[in-house]
């Protein structure tokens, strides 16, 4: 008979640490992760790659890390987007995610906030200025001028990781965590669920909360089984 616990373990395999620059898995990206890290006030960043490459994990990191940073994205109303306050500042750091899915009036209110960013680059109210695509500045649907702006300052293309780093990366935070996975149970993994890293890592914390309330050692089965009882929506 299933344990009567099970529905509460299995209704949260979602990911739950929040991203920061600690726990993003660079594989192939260090050097992109390097320069968000070091990114300093009057520069611009920023990240292209494909969807699953950590692009939106960075921005939100960065914006953690930086009191008083703000995140911005095409859903983000008009009302929240900054201007620069009295002394002509705006925060210490804005993020934009996603710019290639800006609409018209979103490509406006980015290209406003790229000239105020320009204008105090030099100053003591210099901020920084982190954003991400999924293509190259030039190849961007977006207009003209601000597909230049894109392209002022640095630029870094965010690579997926392979399955070999993520493979590592899952047993290096099992090991962390006292967990014995099986390398083999990482690779049904792989080929047969999710692929991006928070959504890996929430279904191995999910897979410990679940072996630790059967009293189950953590096996492949075991994880099938975990699976099976989860809701379609996790």
């Amino acid at each position: 008979m299933p344990d009567a616990l099970h529905p509460q373990l299995v209704l949260d395999i979602t990911p739950s640490a929040e991203p920061s620059l600690d726990n993003f898995v660079p594989g192939v990206n260090h050097a992109a992760l390097a320069a968000v890290r070091e990114l300093a006030p009057g520069r611009a960043l920023y990240l292209w790659g494909p969807a699953g490459a950590g692009r939106s994990h960075l921005l939100r990191a960065a914006v953690a890390a930086h009191p008083g940073g703000l995140g911005l994205s095409a859903e983000t109303p008009a009302s929240d987007w900054p201007e620069p306050d009295a002394n002509g500042a705006l925060p210490p750091l804005v993020a934009v995610d996603d710019v290639h899915r800006l609409d018209a009036e979103g490509q406006a209110r980015l290209f406003a906030l790229y000239n105020q960013w320009r204008a105090a680059a030099a100053t003591t109210r210099a901020s920084c200025l982190l954003l991400s695509g999924d293509q190259a500045p030039l190849q961007l649907p977006l207009r003209e001028d601000l597909r230049t702006r894109l392209g002022w300052d640095l630029v870094y293309r965010l690579e997926l990781l392979s399955d070999a780093d993520k493979r590592d990366a899952l047993l290096a935070q099992g090991a962390s965590r006292q967990l014995q996975l099986a390398p083999a149970l990482i690779d049904w993994l792989l080929v047969h669920r999710a692929r991006d890293m928070r959504q890996l890592t929430a279904i191995l914390d999910a897979l410990d909360r679940y072996s630790l309330a059967t009293r189950r050692p953590i096996t492949l089965p075991l994880l099938k089984t975990m699976l099976a009882e989860t809701p379609p929506s996790s």
